[in-house]
């Protein structure tokens, strides 16, 4: 059985509206043209990075009037407000993000936020006042250093309100990276643990767009050749960190994963993964992997429940070709669930999730904006079952 065509199954309709970075220079060895691309944009970067500025600081080396900020995890809001004061204090006019997710989603939102007034709160969606922005972001750079997210090629960037316990958003086209740099080298140093959390997000962001009922053409494909690389050389890139193959393989799936997700929605993974984070601190692609199997079981259970001929059960099964070789929902979380254990991936009660927070974060999930992707609405209860399977 092929991979199904998107608008083939899940609409008759091909009409949509598509949207990413301005340029995407991808390939080993290509940061070495990062101080080059930064030049066409400004004379005074700023540039987010990690815990440890000084692991990719030569790639930078002779780049004049650099200020370097770092943030040590996902960013909170107060890490997001010292960042554009420094930006501004520096006289930024060219933001870069060079690291993971977390960091690229930093710098998207100082790039977005130095030239604007106020408070942040402002312009957040949910705990904010939503207002959009009046200035143009600054020309933001995005080179990821771990094959995840796939934030170099959205318009959002996600924060932390510790005093809310929620995860938020700013998002606006003008935020989308004027260049993603993706060198799959810049992975080669990721430990098993984060390329395991970062993969299985990736992976997931090439699920749940596929099987979206915001699912088009252009994002098809994405997600098709995103999942067939991730079955192929997830492990891999877990067991041996140096296959630079298995890491271009993951690169290009995290990089296409962002690009199916702008355009066709996530699903009730994103929307449970979302609020865990909030409530508890834990990182983004940790909670994805170990919600992907159980929600995924859900949904499906959900949907053949509601339509034995639902469009989205055989997008399911051309998944499981794409990952395994074996067509079908079985291969599929077979498969899934068989790579979860190999990459050592923990359950929610590990991650702080305990049971008596599970109705609320099931509350939230439903109304989360991700879990509008979804192919059917689940339940609360529905989502609490997730949440009681994952902590197996």
């Amino acid at each position: 059985m092929g991979a199904p065509r998107g608008h083939d199954i899940l609409s008759n309709v091909t009409i949509f509206t598509f949207a990413t970075a301005h340029r995407i220079v991808f390939g080993a060895g290509r940061a070495a043209e990062l101080p080059a691309l930064i030049g066409e944009f400004g004379t005074r970067p700023f540039v987010c990075t990690g815990a440890d500025p000084t692991r990719f600081s030569g790639l930078l080396t002779g780049v004049a009037d650099l200020a370097w900020w770092s943030v040590g995890g996902e960013p909170a809001l107060d890490d997001i407000r010292a960042g554009v004061a420094a930006a501004r204090d520096h006289g930024a006019d060219v933001l870069v993000g060079l690291g993971g997710g977390a960091v690229l989603d930093a710098a998207k939102l100082i790039a977005a936020l130095a030239p604007n007034g106020g408070d942040l709160l402002d312009y957040l969606e949910v705990i904010g006042a939503g207002r959009p922005l009046a200035e143009s972001p600054l020309p933001f750079v995005a080179v990821p250093t771990t094959a995840g997210t796939g934030s170099e090629v959205t318009s959002n960037g996600v924060v932390t309100s510790p005093e809310h316990g929620v995860k938020v958003s700013l998002r606006s086209p003008s935020m989308l990276a004027r260049v993603a740099l993706v060198d799959p080298e810049l992975t080669l140093g990721c430990p098993p643990s984060v390329t395991a959390s970062a993969g299985l997000d990736a992976l997931t962001q090439c699920l749940e767009p596929y099987v979206s009922p915001f699912a088009n053409p252009l994002t098809d494909g994405f997600c098709e050749q995103g999942l067939r690389r991730a079955g192929r050389s997830l492990r891999r890139a877990y067991a041996h960190g140096d296959d630079l193959d298995a890491r271009t393989d993951m690169a290009v799936c995290a990089l296409l994963g962002g690009l199916a997700l702008a355009n066709a929605k996530l699903g009730a993974v994103h929307g449970l993964a979302g609020v865990i984070g909030g409530l508890t601190g834990a990182p983004h692609g940790v909670c994805c992997a170990a919600l992907l199997v159980p929600t995924s079981s859900v949904t499906i259970d959900a949907l053949r429940a509601d339509d034995a001929e639902h469009p989205a059960l055989a997008r399911y099964a051309a998944a499981g070709e794409l990952l395994s070789g074996t067509a079908g929902i079985d291969a599929l979380l077979h498969w899934l669930g068989e790579t979860v254990r190999l990459l050592d991936v923990p359950p929610v009660g590990d991650l702080g999730v305990r049971p008596a927070d599970h109705r609320r974060i099931a509350e939230q999930a439903a109304k989360a904006s991700s879990t509008k992707g979804n192919p059917v609405a689940l339940t609360v209860e529905q989502l609490m079952r997730a949440l009681h399977a994952a902590d197996q």
